[in-house]
């Protein structure tokens, strides 16, 4: 089966073309398309709805095109559509699912409708030499989400828990302005930290000994504000010494992976989890890939560790066709509407 799938839930504009023939069978990328409009929202610090739709409006046709002729293929080669529907920005989320019913319809295609979160999982699947067993326990970390989920098998999702106010990645960026950083400040957290002393400063691990899969990050967020403030006040100046702010950035970063790693390994363990999956965009960061991989060890889990390829973590319409391979459910094109607020069904 051949599926084409279309992602278009923030800012990036995104179309791939993957190829299984059945669920036991290795999933293969043919092309992975991802026109995004990051540079543009860097100048403002973030995301402005209604300027990413319209790059979109832009953008769409011309990488659809494109992943089909990296694909090497045409129109009447595509067996099936597969288009997110939610969750994410209203606006940008349109633009993809109006397209993808369009072309269900000229085309005469089935399509899926996909879960946007439910796909960041799926890209283990991507190009996936393993066997991945199930059950298996997953965390979804990115900007607007952080989530434990158990999947008993395909189309059998069970969620755990996730935040209750700002999600991992979200931090990450927030505390990233208060620092004077450029956006998004994930990727400038983590290349700075490499460079800090994680002695320095102490932040909390909000929720890490709670009894259930909940997490919350604000008050860390609080933390890393009044602690950022203080410096600037003990120096009398405006701006930090880069070393101050490396310093900052690991003890952050730090916090916020302590607590992913160990909700995580507490529900593998829980649920005898047989595989462990990360995913979305913050499962690019290499401390959390690594510290995580080296307490599955640690603790002799024997839990195999599955993280999909960096490139693969952030939004890409790759993940999205391969959900939909794994959960074959085509709706008629009518049907099919734009969700900003779904959620684990």
């Amino acid at each position: 089966m051949i599926i084409l799938g279309i992602e278009t839930s923030c800012d990036e504009t995104a179309a791939s073309v993957i190829e299984a023939k059945e669920k036991k069978s290795k999933v293969r990328l043919l092309s992975n398309v991802v026109a995004s409009s990051l540079p543009m929202h860097a100048k403002t610090g973030g995301i402005i709805p209604e300027k990413a739709a319209r790059e979109q409006i832009k953008y769409i046709i011309p990488v659809i095109k494109k992943s089909l002729s990296d694909a090497k293929l045409r129109l009447r080669d595509i067996d099936s559509l597969a288009v997110t529907v939610g969750p994410g920005l209203i606006g940008s989320l349109l633009v993809g699912v109006e397209t993808a019913k369009t072309l269900a319809y000229v085309w005469n295609k089935p399509i899926i409708p996909v879960n946007h979160l439910i796909g960041h999982i799926y890209a283990n699947w991507i190009e996936c030499d393993k066997k991945i067993e199930f059950p298996a326990l997953a965390l979804i970390v990115s900007g607007g989400h952080t989530d434990l989920v158990l999947i008993k098998n395909h189309g059998k999702i069970k969620w755990l828990g996730g935040t209750r106010d700002d999600a991992a990645g979200e931090a990450f960026d927030k505390i990233g302005r208060l620092l004077g950083l450029p956006y998004p400040g994930g990727p400038v957290i983590e290349k700075a930290s490499e460079r800090g002393d994680a002695s320095r400063f102490t932040f909390p691990r909000p929720m890490i000994n709670s009894n259930d899969f909940d997490f919350s990050f604000s008050g860390l967020k609080t933390a890393a504000l009044r602690t950022i403030n203080k410096c600037h006040s003990e120096l009398d100046s405006e701006s930090l010494p880069e070393q101050t702010v490396n310093d900052l950035c690991t003890s952050v970063q730090q916090a916020i992976i302590d607590v992913l790693i160990k909700k995580t390994l507490k529900a593998a363990v829980k649920y005898n989890a047989k595989s462990i999956l990360l995913g979305g965009g913050v499962s690019a960061n290499q401390k959390l890939r690594d510290g995580l991989k080296l307490k599955i060890e640690n603790f002799k889990l024997k839990i195999p560790f599955f993280v999909p390829e960096k490139w693969l973590c952030t939004d890409n319409a790759a993940m999205i066709a391969t959900s939909a391979f794994f959960n074959y459910k085509p709706v008629p094109w009518k049907k099919i509407t734009a969700n900003p607020e779904l959620y684990f069904d």
